[in-house]
């Protein structure tokens, strides 16, 4: 995306015309949570998804 502003025009323009305050605002959340999970993800590096159940098969495997 190009800019915040673009990402919420977009955004908006998806939702339902009778999307409320509240929904807005959750969407803009998640929006904002992804957009720090993919630059985190970008900066720390991720691990495989064998990697992931491997580190948490004991609570998996129940």
């Amino acid at each position: 995306m190009s800019s915040a502003k673009a990402a919420v025009k977009s955004m908006i323009e998806g939702l339902p015309e009778d999307a409320s305050f509240e929904d807005i605002q959750y969407h803009l959340y998640v929006l904002e949570k992804v957009k720090r999970g993919l630059e985190r993800a970008e900066s720390e590096g991720v691990i495989s998804h064998e990697d992931a159940k491997a580190r948490l098969g004991k609570w998996l495997s129940a």
